[in-house]
């Protein structure tokens, strides 16, 4: 019940502009942190996929980071 609930708050999120919109910041890696952790929490289940994602979202907005990286995953 809690897992669908966030599943649908980053569904949402992503469906009204994600971090663009919201931060007006672009994600370093694809696929997309939401997107990543989107897919970690199906993967995984809610605990070890929010640890992911949120895992993930620390090393994203690198400002010296010129290219987009792929880190799918694990």
């Amino acid at each position: 019940m809690l897992k669908r609930f966030v599943l649908r708050a980053i569904a949402a999120y992503q469906a009204n502009g994600g971090a663009k919109a919201h931060f007006n910041l672009s994600c370093n890696f694809t696929p997309s942190c939401s997107a990543y952790t989107y897919q970690a929490i199906e993967k995984y289940g809610l605990r070890k996929g929010l640890r992911l994602g949120i895992n993930r979202i620390r090393r994203c907005n690198d400002p010296d980071c010129v290219d987009v990286k792929s880190d799918p995953l694990p």
